[in-house]
């Protein structure tokens, strides 16, 4: 029997990080910043890579949303829920460590 990989959970309490396998660089031909992984290539738009460019392994999620927050004028309460999917779904597709 093989072991699986657990699923980690996001929380406020989290401090994501990027993988040592995916770097975050700007394309100058199509003037956007691209998530590189092994074989992938992602393009986030502005409020992802906000998000992205946070995860440095010693912010926590809560002060990730309070500051977006503070930027983008809007309720850490909305701005949360937001947030926290878009970092279980990088995390679950292993772009993002926990």
């Amino acid at each position: 029997m093989t072991a699986g990989r657990q699923r980690s959970i996001v929380s406020s309490a989290s401090v994501p990080r990027l993988p040592g396998h995916v770097r975050i660089q700007f394309d100058p031909v199509r003037q956007a910043h691209a998530v590189l992984s092994p074989e992938k290539v992602f393009w986030p738009n502005e409020v992802s890579l906000d998000i992205l460019n946070r995860c440095d392994g010693v912010t926590t999620v809560g002060e990730i949303v309070t500051d977006l927050a503070r930027i983008y004028d809007a309720p850490q309460e909305e701005l949360a829920g937001d947030v926290m999917l878009f970092l279980q779904e990088w995390s679950d597709k292993l772009l993002v460590r926990l």
